[in-house]
């Protein structure tokens, strides 16, 4: 997910470049949104392996 979140990163930023700045905005979009989502699911599996241990 985090590969994804990088890809679409890499895209809004070649499209920026390229003057493309609707693509370049839906891009970044999607980019922090699959970045915030995978923060959350890892520091739920942090948490929720954490206490299992217990």
């Amino acid at each position: 997910m985090l590969n994804l979140a990088l890809f679409f990163l890499v895209v809004a930023v070649v499209a920026a470049l390229f003057g493309f700045s609707g693509i370049a905005g839906v891009a970044a979009g999607i980019a922090q949104f699959l970045f915030v989502l995978f923060l959350v699911l890892f520091i739920g599996a942090l948490l929720l392996g954490r206490s299992l241990l217990r």
